[in-house]
Protein backbone atom coordinates (compact mmCIF):
# COMPACT_ATOMS: atom_id res chain seq x y z
CA UNK A 1 0.00 0.00 0.00
CA UNK A 2 1.15 3.51 -0.70
CA UNK A 3 0.48 6.57 1.42
CA UNK A 4 3.47 8.79 0.60
CA UNK A 5 5.92 9.49 -2.16
CA UNK A 6 8.92 7.16 -2.32
CA UNK A 7 12.38 7.90 -3.70
CA UNK A 8 14.79 4.96 -3.79
CA UNK A 9 17.91 7.13 -4.06
CA UNK A 10 17.28 9.93 -1.57
CA UNK A 11 16.75 10.23 2.16
CA UNK A 12 16.17 13.62 3.75
CA UNK A 13 17.37 12.53 7.19
CA UNK A 14 20.45 10.31 6.68
CA UNK A 15 22.74 8.91 4.01
CA UNK A 16 21.40 5.80 2.31
CA UNK A 17 23.77 2.88 1.79
CA UNK A 18 24.03 0.86 -1.39
CA UNK A 19 22.07 -2.11 -0.09
CA UNK A 20 19.19 0.08 1.07
CA UNK A 21 19.12 1.95 -2.24
CA UNK A 22 18.87 -1.38 -4.05
CA UNK A 23 16.03 -2.57 -1.82
CA UNK A 24 14.11 0.70 -2.18
CA UNK A 25 14.53 0.65 -5.94
CA UNK A 26 13.34 -2.96 -6.14
CA UNK A 27 10.35 -2.22 -3.93
CA UNK A 28 9.30 0.78 -6.01
CA UNK A 29 9.79 -0.92 -9.37
CA UNK A 30 7.97 -4.09 -8.33
CA UNK A 31 5.23 -1.94 -6.87
CA UNK A 32 4.78 -0.30 -10.26
CA UNK A 33 5.58 -3.17 -12.63
CA UNK A 34 5.18 -6.39 -10.67
CA UNK A 35 7.77 -9.09 -10.10
CA UNK A 36 7.94 -10.42 -13.65
CA UNK A 37 8.04 -6.96 -15.18
CA UNK A 38 11.09 -5.90 -13.16
CA UNK A 39 14.64 -6.95 -14.02
CA UNK A 40 17.84 -6.95 -11.99
CA UNK A 41 19.53 -4.61 -14.47
CA UNK A 42 16.71 -2.08 -14.18
CA UNK A 43 16.91 -2.27 -10.38
CA UNK A 44 20.65 -1.63 -10.44
CA UNK A 45 20.19 1.35 -12.75
CA UNK A 46 17.37 2.83 -10.64
CA UNK A 47 19.43 2.39 -7.48
CA UNK A 48 22.60 3.84 -8.98
CA UNK A 49 24.44 0.61 -8.19
CA UNK A 50 26.43 -1.86 -10.25
CA UNK A 51 25.13 -5.32 -11.07
CA UNK A 52 28.04 -6.68 -9.06
CA UNK A 53 26.81 -4.79 -6.01
CA UNK A 54 23.30 -6.18 -6.44
CA UNK A 55 24.55 -9.75 -6.53
CA UNK A 56 26.98 -9.07 -3.69
CA UNK A 57 24.13 -8.13 -1.38
CA UNK A 58 21.60 -10.54 -2.93
CA UNK A 59 23.40 -13.67 -4.17
CA UNK A 60 20.01 -15.36 -4.43
CA UNK A 61 19.09 -13.01 -7.25
CA UNK A 62 15.70 -11.49 -7.89
CA UNK A 63 13.76 -13.78 -5.56
CA UNK A 64 15.93 -12.86 -2.59
CA UNK A 65 15.69 -9.21 -3.54
CA UNK A 66 11.90 -9.48 -3.82
CA UNK A 67 11.71 -10.80 -0.26
CA UNK A 68 13.72 -7.80 0.94
CA UNK A 69 11.56 -5.46 -1.13
CA UNK A 70 8.41 -6.88 0.43
CA UNK A 71 9.92 -6.35 3.87
CA UNK A 72 10.64 -2.74 2.98
CA UNK A 73 7.09 -2.19 1.73
CA UNK A 74 5.66 -3.88 4.80
CA UNK A 75 7.60 -1.68 7.20
CA UNK A 76 6.80 1.48 5.26
CA UNK A 77 3.05 0.89 5.36
CA UNK A 78 3.17 -0.39 8.95
CA UNK A 79 4.65 2.96 10.02
CA UNK A 80 1.90 4.86 8.19
CA UNK A 81 -0.81 2.56 9.52
CA UNK A 82 0.44 2.90 13.08
CA UNK A 83 0.45 6.69 12.83
CA UNK A 84 -3.07 6.70 11.41
CA UNK A 85 -4.46 4.31 14.01
CA UNK A 86 -2.86 6.19 16.89
CA UNK A 87 -3.69 9.61 15.51
CA UNK A 88 -7.46 9.13 15.27
CA UNK A 89 -9.85 9.56 18.15
CA UNK A 90 -11.27 6.09 17.58
CA UNK A 91 -10.61 3.13 15.26
CA UNK A 92 -13.69 3.83 13.15
CA UNK A 93 -12.37 7.28 12.26
CA UNK A 94 -8.95 5.71 11.65
CA UNK A 95 -10.45 3.58 8.87
CA UNK A 96 -11.73 6.70 7.11
CA UNK A 97 -8.39 8.45 7.58
CA UNK A 98 -6.41 5.45 6.32
CA UNK A 99 -8.57 5.12 3.21
CA UNK A 100 -8.11 8.82 2.47
CA UNK A 101 -4.34 8.56 2.83
CA UNK A 102 -4.18 5.52 0.56
CA UNK A 103 -6.34 7.28 -2.02
CA UNK A 104 -4.15 10.38 -1.85
CA UNK A 105 -1.00 8.32 -2.35
CA UNK A 106 -2.45 6.54 -5.36
CA UNK A 107 -3.66 9.74 -6.94
CA UNK A 108 -0.30 11.44 -6.43
CA UNK A 109 1.46 8.51 -8.12
CA UNK A 110 -0.90 8.77 -11.11
CA UNK A 111 -2.46 5.46 -10.03
CA UNK A 112 0.64 3.34 -10.64
CA UNK A 113 1.87 2.72 -7.08
CA UNK A 114 -0.49 0.39 -5.28
CA UNK A 115 0.42 -2.14 -2.62
CA UNK A 116 4.10 -3.14 -2.99
CA UNK A 117 3.49 -6.43 -1.21
CA UNK A 118 0.57 -7.56 -3.35
CA UNK A 119 2.06 -6.38 -6.64
CA UNK A 120 5.26 -8.32 -5.95
CA UNK A 121 3.71 -11.48 -4.56
CA UNK A 122 0.88 -11.97 -7.08
CA UNK A 123 3.25 -12.64 -9.94
CA UNK A 124 5.02 -15.38 -8.04
CA UNK A 125 2.06 -17.37 -6.71
CA UNK A 126 2.81 -21.07 -6.69
CA UNK A 127 6.46 -20.77 -7.71
CA UNK A 128 8.27 -18.75 -5.04
CA UNK A 129 7.35 -19.93 -1.52
CA UNK A 130 9.79 -17.55 0.15
CA UNK A 131 8.10 -14.56 -1.47
CA UNK A 132 4.66 -15.87 -0.53
CA UNK A 133 5.79 -16.34 3.06
CA UNK A 134 7.15 -12.80 3.20
CA UNK A 135 3.86 -11.44 1.89
CA UNK A 136 1.84 -13.49 4.38
CA UNK A 137 4.01 -12.17 7.21
CA UNK A 138 3.45 -8.59 6.01
CA UNK A 139 -0.32 -8.96 6.01
CA UNK A 140 -0.19 -10.63 9.44
CA UNK A 141 1.78 -7.71 10.88
CA UNK A 142 -0.69 -5.18 9.49
CA UNK A 143 -3.57 -7.20 10.93
CA UNK A 144 -1.83 -7.24 14.31
CA UNK A 145 -1.60 -3.44 14.30
CA UNK A 146 -5.32 -3.11 13.58
CA UNK A 147 -6.17 -5.80 16.14
CA UNK A 148 -4.19 -4.02 18.86
CA UNK A 149 -5.99 -0.73 18.17
CA UNK A 150 -9.38 -2.42 18.28
CA UNK A 151 -8.55 -4.11 21.57
CA UNK A 152 -7.52 -0.75 23.05
CA UNK A 153 -10.99 0.41 22.08
CA UNK A 154 -12.43 -2.42 24.20
CA UNK A 155 -13.68 -4.51 21.30
CA UNK A 156 -13.86 -8.21 22.25
CA UNK A 157 -10.84 -10.33 21.34
CA UNK A 158 -12.49 -12.62 18.78
CA UNK A 159 -14.33 -9.73 17.18
CA UNK A 160 -11.15 -7.67 17.02
CA UNK A 161 -9.27 -10.49 15.28
CA UNK A 162 -12.03 -10.98 12.72
CA UNK A 163 -12.35 -7.26 12.13
CA UNK A 164 -8.59 -6.91 11.64
CA UNK A 165 -8.75 -9.52 8.87
CA UNK A 166 -11.70 -7.71 7.32
CA UNK A 167 -10.00 -4.32 7.48
CA UNK A 168 -6.78 -5.37 5.75
CA UNK A 169 -8.54 -7.52 3.15
CA UNK A 170 -11.03 -4.77 2.35
CA UNK A 171 -8.39 -2.06 2.05
CA UNK A 172 -6.25 -4.29 -0.18
CA UNK A 173 -9.16 -4.99 -2.50
CA UNK A 174 -10.33 -1.39 -2.52
CA UNK A 175 -6.85 -0.13 -3.32
CA UNK A 176 -6.60 -2.47 -6.30
CA UNK A 177 -10.06 -1.41 -7.51
CA UNK A 178 -9.11 2.25 -7.13
CA UNK A 179 -5.90 1.70 -9.07
CA UNK A 180 -7.64 -0.09 -11.94
CA UNK A 181 -10.49 2.43 -12.14
CA UNK A 182 -8.22 5.44 -11.51
CA UNK A 183 -10.71 6.64 -8.95
CA UNK A 184 -10.61 7.31 -5.21
CA UNK A 185 -14.18 6.11 -4.79
CA UNK A 186 -13.48 2.41 -4.00
CA UNK A 187 -11.14 3.36 -1.18
CA UNK A 188 -13.26 6.15 0.25
CA UNK A 189 -16.36 3.96 0.17
CA UNK A 190 -14.47 1.10 1.82
CA UNK A 191 -13.23 3.41 4.57
CA UNK A 192 -16.74 4.63 5.38
CA UNK A 193 -18.19 1.13 5.48
CA UNK A 194 -15.35 -0.22 7.60
CA UNK A 195 -16.01 2.62 10.05
CA UNK A 196 -19.69 1.74 10.17
CA UNK A 197 -18.83 -1.91 10.73
CA UNK A 198 -16.46 -1.17 13.60
CA UNK A 199 -19.06 1.09 15.21
CA UNK A 200 -21.36 -1.93 15.49
CA UNK A 201 -18.96 -3.71 17.82
CA UNK A 202 -19.15 -1.58 20.91
CA UNK A 203 -16.99 1.10 22.47
CA UNK A 204 -14.65 2.86 20.09
CA UNK A 205 -13.10 5.57 22.25
CA UNK A 206 -10.06 5.05 24.48
CA UNK A 207 -10.61 5.25 28.19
Amino acid sequence: MKTAEQDPTKDAERPVGTRERIVRAASLLMQRQGYDGTGIKQISTEAGATLGSVYHFFPGGKQQLAVAAIGHGEREFADELRLTLDGAADPAQAMIDCAHRLAEGLRESDWIEGCPVTSTALGTAGRAPDIQEAAAAAFANWRDLVYARLRRAEIADDDARDLAHTVISTLEGAELAAQVSRSERPLLTAGRHLAQLIDLYGPTTDS
